[in-house]
């Protein structure tokens, strides 16, 4: 099987079944047995292609001789990983991309599309330093620009301005680097740099957070000893700070609403010393034998899990809990430049969030004890998701009030943006119950 044949296979199937790509990607490697630069070839086709899918859209448009939405999808998927590598792979001949193409075009269309497919193709090579864009400045260039829909664009210039806007758009076009969270109950932060370090990677103690370390070379994760040996695991500075603003205590009750992958509540038990009562709700069973395997592999004891659906209260928890985190399910607009599937999220994949994340979030302090915590977070950069709701909820909730205490810069709500903190997009709110 040829590295460019199956992205393009890959690409199919994600479009097809709306499969995760990370979860594609995984599969196609361990099926084709996929290693060293064609490994790297691969995935950068697959995930360059979904991540830039609005600018090569429109740069095929711009020579196509009939309007994009009339060409089969087979064939758009052929011509965008062609223009990828064309436009975006200083180390890939424009004549490979185009010939390969073609290629692709005979063997899984037909042979009529081949010289469409080179004519477009050689005509994006030929003029690629003078593509047209769209009027400087609109939604529709920076759309263009940043591969990212107009809509978001609009939504982030209301939310935020017009400048801010922009270096978002920038930050999430950058190629984030790893952060670690280190397991406190197998080791210390200084003994795993040590070890990194004498492994040859390059990395740094996180400035923001005493328990992150940042990778800042390309690490492939899957062959991070470390991980495997559960002396740390994958967690964003920012994913970290929320763990924090939680301030469990050895030998407290704490309730973690919404688990899944596991991350949080890993964070959460590490810093109560493995000590007291953690729950860890959801409402995946599958993905809940993950934070259950999780846990046994970093040697966590104090957790366990139940199925449960968020938006419904759990009756045996009511006004049992010391803190609770709800980490609701969100539009992930924060985490696109990790997730590039999200690029391609539309409106009304979103609208319906707010009402889900206020009843989490409202059955959550529920659970609580007189005095106790209360945290809500998102990993998304949209107001009506995170400042509306928690507005929302301390206006029908006057038992409780905001609290900075624990909090990044001591603030009671932290927005926190890749272009100013290094870390993914991500909202954090705490409250005490009086």
């Amino acid at each position: 099987m040829k590295v460019r044949e199956a992205a393009y296979l890959s690409l199919e199937r994600c479009d097809k079944t709306d499969k995760f790509s990370n979860l594609e990607l995984d599969s196609a490697i361990k099926k084709y047995g996929f290693a060293g630069a064609d490994r790297a070839f691969f995935t950068t086709l697959v995930y360059g292609v979904i991540e830039k899918r609005i600018t090569l859209d429109y740069v095929i448009a711009n020579y196509s001789s009939k309007p994009i939405e009339k060409i089969e999808p087979k064939l758009m998927n052929i011509l965008r990983l062609g223009a990828y590598q064309i436009l975006f792979l200083d180390r890939t001949p424009d004549s490979a991309a185009v010939n390969e193409s073609v290629e692709l075009a005979k063997y899984h269309t037909h042979k009529g599309t081949a010289s469409f497919v080179n004519a477009i193709l050689r005509s994006i090579s030929r003029e690629k330093e003078s593509i047209p864009m769209p009027k400087e400045g609109s939604d529709r260039c920076l759309s263009v620009k940043y591969s990212l829909p107009e809509w978001l664009i609009t939504m982030w210039r209301d939310n935020y301005g017009s400048e801010k806007t922009e270096k978002l758009l920038y930050g999430m076009n950058r190629s984030p680097f790893i952060t670690l969270r280190v397991n406190t109950l197998k080791t210390t932060r200084d003994e795993l740099i040590e070890a990194l370090t004498r492994d040859g990677i390059d990395c740094s103690p996180s400035e923001k957070c005493d328990s992150a370390i940042t990778l800042n070379s390309n690490v492939a994760i899957s062959e991070l000893s470390y991980l495997h040996d559960g002396l740390c695991f994958v967690q964003d500075e920012a994913s970290q700070l929320c763990v924090k603003a939680v301030g469990a205590k050895a030998g407290e009750t704490v309730i973690d609403t919404c688990s899944c992958p596991g991350g949080k509540s890993f964070g959460i038990a590490l810093e109560m010393k493995n000590e007291g009562k953690l729950t860890s709700l959801d409402l995946h069973e599958s993905k809940l034998s993950l934070v259950v395997s999780g846990a046994e592999k970093l040697g966590i004891d104090i957790l366990s899990t139940s199925v449960h659906n968020g938006t419904k209260p759990k009756e045996d928890l009511l006004g049992t809990a010391d803190r609770v985190l709800c980490d609701v399910p969100c539009s992930g607009l924060g985490v696109i430049a990790k997730k590039p599937d999200l690029r391609h999220k539309s409106p009304d994949d979103i609208s319906r969030l707010p009402e889900i994340q206020y009843k989490i979030l409202c059955n959550g302090a529920s659970y609580l004890k007189d005095g106790g915590t209360l945290v809500y977070s998102t990993c998304t950069l949209n107001k009506k998701e995170n400042e509306d709701v928690v507005e929302k909820f301390l206006c029908e909730h006057p038992e409780f009030s905001p609290c900075g205490e624990e909090m990044y810069e001591g603030k009671p709500m932290m927005t926190f943006f890749p272009d100013e903190h290094g870390t993914d997009g991500f909202f954090v709110s705490k409250f005490i119950k009086k």
